[in-house]
């Protein structure tokens, strides 16, 4: 009796002692963000459907709680966006392990093929495998370089389209947007297919030129993914399949383009290591983020006329680094710092996405002193970062000066690894084709400039700054373009 009621005082003091350790541990467990009021099960899924484009009623409850990290509910899902740099380094640069995985939808799995890609893929063995890929087989400086010369046809191409529309003597009023898309789609292509698409362009950049998701499903997405889906499968699968047949029976031995990289790799066997559904999802994968350099370029160039003394600047540059005989090259891109200052500023005021792809996070978490629940969605704002009035002096005014240090003399990158805004994202999900869209703005950029006075259009005052509800320019820019350069310098191409 005595060892029974002993046993028996024993297991309640150890019961005492959890209850009390559990109700402490709920005690000590910090809050979630701050958060606007939400509906029992569907929590604030009304709002974002009610309010389009959700971005903006996002963005505008984090303005309304003065908060640097909210806490939207969607469904059963907590949606975290965050305007602060220094909450941001907390999610991808000290927890970046915890917050490496991509949320599960319908619109990343179709557009995927199966989550077969690096970019939308949740954390896992498939996504281990394609960034190791795609990092030192696809997209290295070794393969860059490999691909110089493709990226140089398309970069002429764009010249000498800009040239031929300079049809009367004083210059011509050009749509920069069609031409600045198609030469970032061409580039790809061309890298990827070792072809480039040839039809009639369109307002949307053609039948390859589509804006790559990244953000929530919450616009519509899916429709828009499967869509284009389709595009892809009737334009590359024929492609990429006959290429393949070429490799197998032997009619193809050496490797011109990222393609014929991809059918020839091979595993520790000597077997493929790449199926062709992985090489069909990787290569829409390359195409779905061909709208970044276009959209910047575009923004960049509208900013700079509306300023000419900046424009000048940018011109003067160019003029020193390369001089006139000559017209720019990929080797000058590292001594244009202002210019890309210019693209870096471009990319703070008027983000191409009002996000960054979302990050998911695998266990709990602490964040900024709150509690972050496994399986939140991680969302960067890239308006609420690059405009935060906290981090950036008079932040809707384009100001590329601010990029250059105190002396006007720092090198400068596009990349942004402190998070004040976002132009290619960081950490493990970080994009790896940051220095390929390095170049395809800034070459852009530079021999736009280099080779063609530009201004406003006659009776107008202004180029009109206003965004659509997709962030590009609200209307395409219409410039006034004479070109600068003697004719002999212009590329002659077919």
């Amino acid at each position: 009796m005595f060892f029974f009621m002993l046993s028996f005082f024993f297991s309640c003091i150890l019961i005492f002692i959890t209850i009390k350790w559990k109700i402490l541990s709920k005690r000590k467990k910090p809050p979630l963000p701050p958060s606007p009021f939400s509906w029992p099960v569907v929590g604030n899924l009304p709002e974002v459907y009610l309010n389009k484009p959700a971005f903006k009623w996002i963005d505008g409850v984090v303005k309304k709680l003065k908060t640097n990290i909210a806490c939207i509910r969607l469904g059963g899902v907590h949606v975290m966006v965050v305007v602060s740099p220094e909450i941001a380094r907390e999610f991808l640069h000290k927890h970046d392990s915890v917050f490496v995985s991509r949320p599960i939808t319908m619109a990343t799995e179709y557009s995927s093929r199966g989550f077969l890609t690096m970019g939308v893929s949740p954390w896992g063995e498939q996504w281990k495998k394609m960034r190791r890929i795609v990092t030192h087989e696809l997209l290295s400086p070794t393969r860059l370089r490999w691909l110089l010369n493709k990226r140089n046809e398309e970069t002429d191409n764009l010249v000498y389209y800009i040239f031929k529309q300079c049809n009367n003597p004083d210059g011509s009023v050009i749509n920069l947007r069609v031409p600045l898309q198609h030469y970032s789609v061409n580039v790809i292509r061309k890298m990827t297919f070792n072809r480039r698409f040839f039809g009639e362009g369109g307002e949307n950049g053609g039948p390859d030129y589509v804006p790559w998701l990244r953000s929530l499903d919450i616009d519509g997405h899916e429709k828009i993914v499967r869509n284009s889906m389709g595009v892809f499968g009737k334009y590359h699968d024929p492609i990429i399949e006959e290429r393949m047949n070429r490799w197998k029976d032997g009619k193809k031995e050496e490797p011109e383009d990222l393609l014929d990289i991809m059918i020839s790799l091979k595993d520790e066997s000597g077997n493929p290591l790449l199926s062709i559904d992985e090489i069909k999802a990787q290569c829409s994968e390359f195409l779905f983020g061909v709208d970044g350099p276009p959209a910047a370029a575009e923004w960049t160039l509208a900013e700079m006329i509306n300023q000419p003394e900046i424009l000048q600047k940018a011109i003067d540059e160019i003029d020193k680094v390369v001089g006139k005989d000559r017209l720019v090259q990929e080797s000058d891109v590292p001594q244009l710092n202002y210019l890309k200052a210019c693209a870096r500023e471009a990319f703070r005021l008027h983000p191409h996405a009002p996000y960054n792809l979302p990050h998911v996070s695998l266990t709990d978490a602490e964040v900024g002193g709150y509690f972050i629940p496994k399986g939140s969605h991680i969302l960067l704002s890239r308006i609420g970062l690059g405009q935060n009035p906290a981090v950036w002096e008079e932040p809707l005014k384009f100001k590329p000066e601010r990029h250059l240090g105190e002396n006007g003399s720092s090198k400068v990158e596009l990349t942004e690894p402190n998070l004040r805004f976002i132009t290619f994202s960081t950490g493990k999900r970080g994009c790896i084709g940051s220095a390929l869209g390095t170049l395809l703005t800034v070459m852009a950029l530079a021999r736009l400039i280099q080779g063609f006075t530009w201004s406003v259009p006659p009776n107008e005052e202004k180029i009109d700054l206003s965004a659509s509800k997709e962030l590009i320019l609200a209307k395409p820019l219409h410039a006034h373009a004479r070109p600068r350069c003697l004719e002999a310098m212009y590329p002659i191409t077919p």
